[in-house]
């Protein structure tokens, strides 16, 4: 095969393939991108045998083939390369190497056939839908900060995303909790979406789909069954495993009768938070609000290095109340909140606290507290 290519193109088409690829691999050909040329298009496809990721872009071929290479190696020389260099990927089928030319520099890379990579895009996927690359990338942002990083609890690694209501005033829910805090956004149905299952889409699936849409621009097409899912963004396909595993049933914790209503300014409450909080311990991070009247106190003592404490005025007229938070999961909720207000809705020091936006609607946290 040989291929002539824009090293940009090249470049931006392998930023988004080699990324899949991990840095430790037992099985040889997963640290390979599988190059394939053909009617005067490159296609890449890397994949961790969980997801894989195909990007495609123009070349001129002359003749066709395939082959695969190191995928880092590949995206690293390339990168290196001069800006506006045209490069040439040249491969002969006796010797199992790829040669890679731009101006004066040459490199050889060692092959592997195309044979041996694995392909996971294999079966039918039962539904299908498109959304508009800023819904999606609002229910990934404002869901993904409270995925769990604990292997034990798999099935909470992930976003889960359902359909809530009826077909007339259904919606299209992402959820993700740790125990500790729960974040869910909802949009209307896309068409297309009504009757899906409920799917868990992996953390590492999610990372690589908000890096794909940064833009926040055009449609994306999405397709899904029980096993799988597939997103489309524009000549990109990512295809994933879903995690095998039932989502607990988080309206459980969503509390419903509480009746204490705390309104803050977002920035004042977020700076304050994070300024008190510098002073708190690795471990603990806690953070102590206590609200009466119209005035809202913060404080952390740590016994290792001091204290500290802030007032802010707010609008609050139920009994007084102390409760405390873990400082960096106030601040993650905080981020989210797109308005200039948040609402606090709050129980007793031992509830859960629901937060929202006073203006966006769609979109609500829960915050387990700590003890202080």
């Amino acid at each position: 095969m040989k291929v002539t290519v824009e090293r940009a193109e090249l470049l931006r088409s392998l930023g988004h393939v080699h990324r899949v690829v991990e840095r430790r691999n037992t099985i040889p050909i997963l640290a390979n991108v599988l190059l394939k040329a053909e009617k005067a298009k490159l296609s890449l496809k890397a994949t961790d045998l969980d997801l894989e990721v195909t990007d495609t872009i123009a070349a001129e071929v002359s003749p066709g083939g395939s082959t695969t290479v190191p995928a880092h190696m590949i995206y690293e020389i390339v990168r290196k390369l001069p800006d506006g260099a045209q490069v040439v990927l040249e491969g002969s089928g006796d010797r199992a190497v790829l040669s890679i030319r731009a101006g004066r520099s040459r490199f050889t890379l060692q092959t592997l056939p195309e044979s041996d990579f694995p392909d996971l895009a294999a079966g039918e996927m039962s539904h299908s839908f498109k959304l508009a690359a800023a819904d999606l990338k609002r229910l990934i942002d404002k869901t993904q900060f409270a995925i769990s990083t604990e292997e034990t609890r798999y099935y909470l690694n992930g976003i889960y995303l359902h359909v809530t209501g009826n077909a007339k005033s259904g919606t299209l829910r992402a959820v993700a909790t740790d125990g500790h805090r729960l974040a869910q956004v909802e949009l209307p149905l896309p068409q297309g979406a009504a009757g899906m299952p409920g799917v868990i889409v992996p953390r590492k699936t999610v990372s690589e789909v908000q890096r794909l849409i940064e833009t926040g621009e055009g449609e994306i097409g999405i397709e899904l069954s029980a096993g799988k899912i597939r997103f489309t963004i524009g000549d990109v396909v990512l295809t994933s495993k879903l995690i095998d595993g039932t989502f607990p049933d988080y309206n459980r914790v969503i509390p419903v009768n509480n009746d204490k209503t705390l309104v803050v300014d977002k920035k004042d409450f977020e700076a304050a938070v994070d300024r008190v909080s510098t002073v708190s311990s690795e471990r603990g991070r806690a953070v102590k609000l206590s609200i009466a009247g119209a005035r809202l106190v913060l404080s952390v003592t740590n016994p290792d290095s001091g204290s500290a404490t802030e007032e802010l005025e707010v609008e609050y007229s139920a009994d007084p109340l102390d409760i405390g938070f873990n400082s960096r999961y106030m601040l993650d909720i905080a981020a989210q909140i797109e308005g200039e207000v948040a609402v606090l809705k709050l129980a007793d020091p031992g509830s859960p606290t629901l937060i929202q936006d006073k203006d966006a609607k769609g979109a609500l946290y829960v915050l387990m507290p700590m003890r202080v």
